[in-house]
């Protein structure tokens, strides 16, 4: 239930993707969705796909006559739709929340991709690039996870989940580097419920797709 009214909800997704990401958050929820599951080069790129997401690219959702694209914004959003499990702090509260979210998915994925791709500026352009330096990135995340439990409060928010979500995926496809501090956050981000479900079917999605 959403306002009253009875919501459809539906995840476009592959579950060799950041769709992960989104699927632990829908597992956080506890919202009924339905899943259509999307092949990279096909029907991702189909025009009944498009019309949703014409990037071409998972995850995606669409909540009655709305559309969302773009990890961040997903989670987000599904914690709106779900107050009760405070999975975003209250409106008052949510400076931490914004920042350290949108910096996830801005400063801190664009360095670790420039990074992975050999495209890192010289010192001399750190100025002009939105992140500044990959280093500081870097220590910037660490300092953060390693002075609070949360990073929103002092409980568990969809940001905790992007964040830990993509610690886990860098640690674990060595794009990151091992810092203890990464580790120790990821771990504790990842040991909840929902996030083995999440798993447990992604897993279950992978084994079936490459049989």
């Amino acid at each position: 239930m959403y306002g009253g009214i009875v919501s459809e909800l539906h995840f476009y997704t592959n579950p060799m993707s950041r769709g992960q990401i989104v699927r632990w958050m829908l597992e956080e929820t506890g919202l009924s969705y339905d899943t259509t599951l999307l092949d990279y080069g096909t029907t991702m790129k189909s025009d009944a796909y498009l019309a949703i997401n014409p990037m071409g690219k998972v995850p995606a959702i669409t909540h009655n006559q709305t559309v969302v694209t773009e990890c961040s914004a997903i989670v987000a959003y599904l914690a709106e739709l779900c107050p009760e499990k405070n999975l975003a702090p209250a409106v008052a509260d949510r400076g931490a929340y914004y920042r350290w979210l949108f910096f996830v998915a801005g400063p801190f994925e664009a360095a670790i991709t420039a990074k992975s791709f050999g495209l890192l500026p010289g010192p001399d352009k750190s100025a002009s690039v939105g992140y500044g330096s990959y280093e500081a990135v870097m220590d910037t995340i660490e300092k953060l996870v390693a002075e609070s439990e949360f990073i929103a409060g002092d409980h568990f928010t969809a940001a905790d989940l992007y964040l830990g979500a993509q610690l886990d995926f860098g640690l674990s496809f060595k794009t990151l580097p091992e810092r203890q501090a990464f580790i120790d956050y990821r771990d504790r981000m990842i040991d909840r419920d929902a996030y083995r479900r999440a798993k447990e079917i992604d897993n279950a999605l992978i084994a079936k797709m490459q049989s």
